[in-house]
């Protein structure tokens, strides 16, 4: 393994040839890598290569070509090392109504080839807060319990990185919270977690680094923070207790939203004004500012201006 990356890609492209229509390019010379120890997001709109590159990484999709290195092995070379150092925790719940969680586990364990000896059933069981409902009749479980077991099926080999695509689509508030305490943890013990989601205010929240992919190209990879500084445009509400009389001066650096008689409501480029200067402006007019209502843009706004979607 990479003491820097415990996956990476390089030049990684994905062409499905149809008979009927033209190539379509679902992966085109991708490019990341991902770091020991983090939570990385890849997102991106529908059709974007996500779910494409989890196939490779998971074979069930073969690459047209370029690099693909899981854990330090080569997935040309030992794919069957790259797939065991993967868990893989998919969108659709793909459980036997039949079984319970205990036999599910034991039976996933040994597809993968664990010794009963060395399985850890009990212990992942206990890990994704299903150890109570380990007898149960699958079929029986919560929407959100049965996500659960969809990522205790991935522990089962013990694998260094977890991978999951959309894993609170369709969960509650309550669900998804629960959901993401596991994952915390999981990653406290050292596990490396990828995954995609469409809740771009659970991946601004969760993830250390994020990569943006469009029309199957990376167009963004950088830290959370660093994504969000890039974002310009701030908007801010001033609670205030009389009306301001804004001066042509400044207001040529000031988008005004609204402007009533308790209310200011602004938006400004933070590299050619400070925040410090308006407040200045509002209290020489003898105004009293009772409270600031402060929005630095999210994650969103860049993934949007990235997309343009």
């Amino acid at each position: 393994m990479s003491q820097n990356y415990v996956l990476s890609a390089k030049n990684l492209t994905k062409i499905y040839k149809k008979k009927s229509s033209k190539s379509v390019i679902a992966l085109d010379n991708l490019n990341l890598e991902v770091k020991p120890g983090e939570i990385f997001g890849l997102l991106g709109p529908n059709g974007a290569g996500k779910s494409t590159f989890i196939n490779i990484l998971g074979g069930t999709c073969i690459k047209t070509s370029g690099k693909v290195n899981v854990w330090g092995f080569d997935l040309d070379k030992n794919p069957r090392q790259c797939k065991a150092s993967i868990g893989i925790v998919p969108q659709e719940i793909n459980v036997d109504p039949f079984f319970s969680p205990r036999k599910l586990l034991d039976l996933q364990a040994g597809l993968y080839g664990v010794k009963k000896e060395d399985r850890i059933t009990d212990t992942i069981l206990k890990l994704v807060s299903l150890k109570e409902q380990k007898d149960s009749y699958t079929r029986s479980l919560s929407g959100g319990m049965k996500r659960r077991l969809l990522i205790a099926k991935a522990l089962v080999h013990q694998p260094p990185i977890i991978i999951l695509d959309e894993p609170t689509a369709g969960v509650d508030v309550q669900q998804r919270k629960d959901l993401w305490d596991n994952l915390r943890l999981l990653n406290n013990q050292g596990v490396t977690i990828i995954l995609t989601t469409h809740y771009l205010i659970e991946a601004e929240e969760m993830c250390n680094r994020i990569g943006i992919i469009n029309n199957g190209k990376l167009v963004a990879l950088d830290s959370t923070k660093n994504l969000l500084d890039k974002i310009q445009s701030k908007r801010v509400t001033f609670l205030i207790n009389k009306k301001i009389t804004l001066n042509k001066s400044i207001l040529s650096d000031l988008n005004i939203l609204s402007n009533t008689d308790n209310e200011l409501k602004i938006s400004y480029d933070k590299s050619k004004i400070k925040l410090d200067k308006i407040i200045n402006l509002i209290q020489s007019q003898n105004i009293e500012i009772i409270d600031i209502i402060s929005d630095d843009g999210s994650l969103e706004d860049v993934f949007f201006k990235l997309t343009n979607e």
